[in-house]
């Protein structure tokens, strides 16, 4: 061999050897999910469409910085044929209540304009059953104000005024502060609330506060002629289906701009949002909340004596909490939507799982409610570095942040 080619591998060699010695070694990362889990989550949606409880749906789980996500079935099956994509645009239903009406009424609190032991009255003079009943801010988000489940259509009223005179309008079905009946009348209100504090309607007010600085670039109510192409369709009516117009007949009768129903979202955007609110309120450099804003809205804010345990929006420990699954512990919190829609966040273990679906398409025949709670009995044991037996008791009592207290809180109506 040429010497001086003997040289240079040898050379090489020694170098190589030196690089072996001080190089520490690098293991390969355990991967965040089981493979075979994600498999049978897989599988599960897959069965329901094959069952025709849903023509599709979007599955987002996400846990410490690593996610899964897919699309699964059709976007339509009349009077065309889809196929769904990640980028299908859902109507969110009453996902509305906790992506837009609470964060904005809650962006409100913080900045002192409102408190949440404020009386309702003090906004709304006209709700005649609002007066010597002291319904609260914080009654109404946890739907123990005592007001029913919804407002007549029988009469066929029309507008967006003629909505909010409506809901000021119904009377008490039970004494404020003492039982949970889930009540869109609540978050009707809770909308009108956000446009008559801050001069912008509901829509708008998101869109700036929350869906701009979060980069929800599909996220609104009333999606434009642009977006409409990537919107699932919901129920057919006659020679038509809902597409682009919300499914929910009272915000549909509002104009589509409603405090419980009318907002339209991709996963993805509703995975932004839930990133934040593990995050304690901050994502990619933009605050939304303080961590005690998030503290306070995903803790137990029903009353005493309430069985049902509900958030400030945010369904914890109710008889509509059963997507929490198996594992889940007490303490998580999340909501769903009519049209089949849902998600659910575990602050202990950073994980959330988003489940969007059009199963009123074609029909209201389609159903999600036992699909819900497997995939996030899976989603959970699909986590590789989680001990879930260490949660049995994760429900915490948490204080209220001095800031965000009444006699703290600056008003300015």
């Amino acid at each position: 061999m040429n010497p001086s080619l003997h040289w240079l591998c040898t050379t090489w060699i020694l170098l190589l050897a030196w690089l072996v010695i001080l190089v520490p070694s690098v293991e390969a990362a355990e991967p965040a999910f089981r493979p075979e889990v994600l498999h049978q989550m897989e599988a599960a949606v897959l069965k329901q469409i094959a069952a025709t409880n849903l023509p599709g749906g979007v599955l987002w789980l996400e846990h410490g910085g690593s996610s899964f996500h897919k699309a699964f079935g059709r976007r339509s099956v009349w009077p065309v044929t889809e196929v769904m994509t990640e980028d299908t645009i859902f109507d969110a239903a009453s996902l509305t209540k906790v992506l837009a009406t609470t964060p904005s009424v809650m962006c409100l609190v913080e900045s002192g304009r409102v408190s949440l032991d404020d009386p309702i009255e003090r906004y709304f003079p006209e709700f005649l059953a609002a007066r010597s009943n002291h319904i609260t801010l914080r009654l109404m988000l946890t739907h123990t104000s005592g007001l029913p489940p919804g407002i007549e259509l029988a009469s066929h009223w029309a507008g967006y005024e003629a909505g909010i005179e409506k809901a000021c309008g119904v009377k008490l079905a039970t004494i404020p502060g003492t039982k949970f009946t889930y009540s869109d009348v609540n978050f009707i209100l809770l909308g009108e609330l956000v446009r008559r504090v801050s001069g912008y309607s509901l829509d708008e007010y998101s869109r700036r506060r929350i869906y701009q600085p979060l980069g929800m670039t599909d996220t609104g109510f009333r999606p434009d002629s642009e977006l409409r192409g990537r919107v699932a369709p919901t129920e057919r009516v006659g020679d038509s289906v809902f597409r682009g117009v919300v499914h929910d007949p009272t915000s549909r009768a509002m104009g589509g701009v409603a405090g419980h129903a009318g907002l339209f979202t991709t996963a993805s955007d509703v995975a932004r949002f839930c990133r934040m609110m593990l995050q304690k309120g901050s994502l990619d450099g933009h605050v939304i909340f303080k961590p005690a804003t998030v503290d306070l809205m995903t803790g137990v804010q029903t009353p005493p004596g309430v069985t049902a345990r509900r958030g400030l929006g945010w369904d914890i420990d109710s008889p509509y909490a059963g997507l929490r699954g198996a594992h889940f512990p007490l303490g998580s919190y999340g909501h769903t939507g009519w049209t089949g829609t849902s998600l659910w966040i575990d602050p202990y273990s950073q994980t959330f799982v988003v489940l969007l679906s059009n199963r009123n398409h074609p029909s209201e025949e389609g159903t999600t409610g036992g699909l819900r709670s497997q995939l996030s009995t899976l989603a959970a044991e699909a986590l590789t570095d989680v001990d879930f037996s260490r949660f049995t008791n994760a429900l915490p009592v948490l204080p209220q942040d001095p800031v965000l207290q009444p006699s703290r809180v600056r008003r300015s109506n």
